[in-house]
């Protein structure tokens, strides 16, 4: 981590005093040539095409030379230049899981992680985060302030369940009305009745959601709700979503089989995360209906597929993860099947921080066998969801996911060809990263760009003389 910190400052300091060289009074641009171009929604690279950005957004995207005499010009070097990637179901603010995050650390120690976890996406290339539990409002007012550096930062606020759901967080003999540490602080909220769900995603929205995350049913990690169980009454989850469509957003819903994601479509939900437990009729309800599906491939088919290796995890717990991993991979695969609009999310925190590019990767190996879908699950699609959350979304001035005129400008190199191998999208291979128009990782060659330098008087005069 000491090696990609430094090279991260260098990278930052260096990029930014040569882009600062330009006049003053012309906006800043940066000019990517001699790259080969995924623009996020076609399965066709553009060839040593070329990438104007004038500050922060994306002005000229062109298979021909682009004249900009004053652009900072950064030479591919026939890499891929493609959007940064976007990762739709995070836990940024969790390091060891909810039973440690409640008895071990304080909110201090819960936010100086998150901020070690923003600049691991960054370093993987991942430049927007739609955050799916964890309150992390204030930090996402950071991250657009330009205080905080991280990715773009789409926050659900406290998770809203039920009493007994999967995220209710608390202990044992809690009695009715205690309230847990936690969701003191705000990570979820427990909500019986609709004046209480009402409630209480009016509260999240009030900080700055933008959209809202239930939970709908059973769960995995949790200690008090059965696999099988069906969470939130039909009334209250159409409570919220009347209060999501009065922001002009949407809810997205925790839940794993049939009648749980059925009941939330009744509801008006427009996002299911998980699913895996569900039938092909459901599948097909949500093609009809343009609800989409968030997979974590890597959770599902890799950990849950070897559940005892979970230290942390009770037996009944190891015994809920063999039945969601039973599930995963069919419904995964009538997914692609019905070409449902499909986005993926990491759901990893702790050691597991640092691969989140697994997911695509997974997802792309075991089931969908398409680098140019999987890609979109990342890029394309991921942005077209982000849309959905309409007024709350604070970053309005361009698209994502898209390598397009107008478009933001987060932008990242690859050494190598994804559509042609999906594991070119591992780190060790995002040699470049942008994100909104500011460079956040620079592994490119250039002799002036030293990549790291060691603490020390060289390392002083270095930054003192920037």
């Amino acid at each position: 981590m000491i090696r990609r910190f430094a090279n991260f400052t260098c990278a930052v300091a260096l990029s930014f005093t040569a882009i600062a060289a330009q006049a003053e009074d012309a906006p800043r641009q940066v000019l990517f040539t001699n790259v080969n171009i995924f623009n996020g929604v076609d399965g066709e690279l553009m060839e040593n095409g070329s990438v104007l950005v004038e500050g922060n957004l994306i002005k000229t995207v062109s298979a021909d030379p682009i004249e900009a005499p004053d652009a900072f010009t950064v030479d591919g070097e026939g890499r891929t230049l493609m959007p940064g990637l976007i990762d739709m179901h995070s836990h940024l603010c969790l390091r060891d899981g909810i039973p440690w995050a409640r008895t071990d650390y304080d909110q201090m120690l819960a936010g100086a992680y998150t901020a070690h976890v923003l600049l691991e996406y960054l370093d993987q290339g991942f430049t927007t985060a739609r955050d799916t539990g964890c309150n992390i409002l204030g930090v996402a007012k950071g991250v657009n302030k330009g205080v905080i550096p991280g990715p773009r930062l789409f926050p659900s606020g406290g998770v809203l369940s039920q009493t007994g759901g999967h995220g209710d967080i608390g202990f044992f003999n809690d009695r009715p009305g205690d309230m847990d540490d936690l969701e003191r602080h705000g990570w979820g909220y427990i909500v019986d009745g609709v004046t209480e769900a009402r409630r209480s995603a009016r509260h999240n929205f009030r900080g700055g959601a933008t959209q809202i995350k239930v939970m709908a049913g059973g769960g995995v990690a949790s200690e008090f709700d059965p696999l099988h169980m069906t969470q939130m009454s039909v009334e209250e989850m159409e409570a919220i979503v009347e209060v999501a469509k009065d922001y002009g957003s949407y809810v997205t819903v925790h839940a794993y089989h049939d009648r749980s994601v059925n009941r939330a479509i009744d509801a008006g939900v427009r996002t299911i995360e998980h699913n895996f437990l569900v039938s092909e009729e459901t599948i097909i309800r949500m093609k009809d209906e343009g609800v989409a599906l968030s997979v974590q491939a890597v959770m599902s088919l890799q950990a849950f597929g070897n559940p005892e290796e979970i230290t942390f995890f009770s037996a009944d717990q190891k015994a809920k993860a063999s039945q969601v991993n039973s599930g995963a991979r069919q419904m995964m695969e009538w997914a692609v099947k019905h070409d449902l609009i499909m986005v993926t999310g990491g759901d990893m925190f702790g050691p597991d921080v640092g691969r989140q590019a697994d997911n695509i990767i997974w997802f792309n190996d075991e089931i969908a066998k398409n680098p140019y879908l999987s890609l979109k699950t990342a890029t394309g699609n991921a942005g077209e969801v982000l849309t959905w959350s309409g007024g709350m979304n604070p970053y309005k001035e361009g698209t994502l996911g898209t390598i397009a005129e107008g478009g933001y400008a987060d932008i990242i190199l690859i050494d190598g060809n994804p559509l042609e191998d999906i594991h070119a999208l591992k780190r060790g291979n995002v040699d470049f990263v942008m994100k909104d128009g500011q460079v956040y990782k620079n592994w490119l060659p250039d002799e002036n760009a030293p990549q790291f330098i060691p603490a020390g008087p060289e390392r002083d005069a270095y930054f003192g003389n920037l």
